[in-house]
């Protein structure tokens, strides 16, 4: 099954942030797999739009892009609960679920910093060479969004900006709860013996 799916699939690598990513309880991720204009280290650059009729064969069929640990399709980690084109490219925002084991050595992976990388797994579905022997990448068919070890594409990387909202969200939980402590202590102090 998986040299079925891997014939004729192509994949491109993104950086995670360089500050590093950290995951939450959520475990949520997002940010860009994919970034317009930008050449890769494989000499391709992905075009504005090429992703969009991909995306809308997969809405109206009901089905979504896959979250794949290393472009391995026996090894889903996780849901994209969101996959859509911007200004800038191809912006992904999911969550690895803690009910799977490798979603949750995917966490701690990269926690550590072990694993920094996005990758789209893709097939072509239009191009062209530009002057200077670089694929320009007009149309493609996007079938999964991995979490991966080398990145293609370092320009383009995960934010940390879900893990930061849910971080200020603990803190404030935090200062809420020690609030109620001093609260508490302050009644225990003033309770007659």
């Amino acid at each position: 099954m998986k040299d079925i799916y891997m014939q004729g699939l192509e994949t491109k690598f993104a950086r995670f942030d360089e500050a590093g990513l950290t995951v939450t309880k959520g475990r949520a991720i997002e940010g860009y797999a994919s970034l317009f204009g930008t050449c890769d280290q494989g000499g391709d650059i992905v075009e504005r739009g090429a992703y969009a009729a991909s995306l809308t064969r997969l809405e109206g069929a009901g089905r979504r892009v896959k979250m794949l640990w290393q472009h391995d399709p026996t090894e889903p980690i996780g849901i994209w609960d969101e996959v859509h084109e911007d200004a800038e490219g191809l912006y992904v925002k999911g969550r690895l679920l803690k009910e799977v084991a490798r979603a949750r050595e995917a966490a701690a992976l990269i926690e550590a910093g072990a694993i920094d990388g996005l990758s789209i797994g893709y097939k072509t579905v239009r191009a062209a060479k530009d002057g200077q022997g670089r694929r320009l990448l007009s149309e493609v068919e996007l079938w999964e969004v991995s979490l991966v070890t080398f990145p293609m594409l370092p320009e383009a990387r995960v934010s940390a900006a879900a893990e930061a909202a849910e971080a200020k969200a603990g803190d404030d939980l935090r200062d809420l709860a020690r609030v109620f402590d001093a609260a508490r202590a302050q009644m225990a102090a003033q309770k007659p013996r």
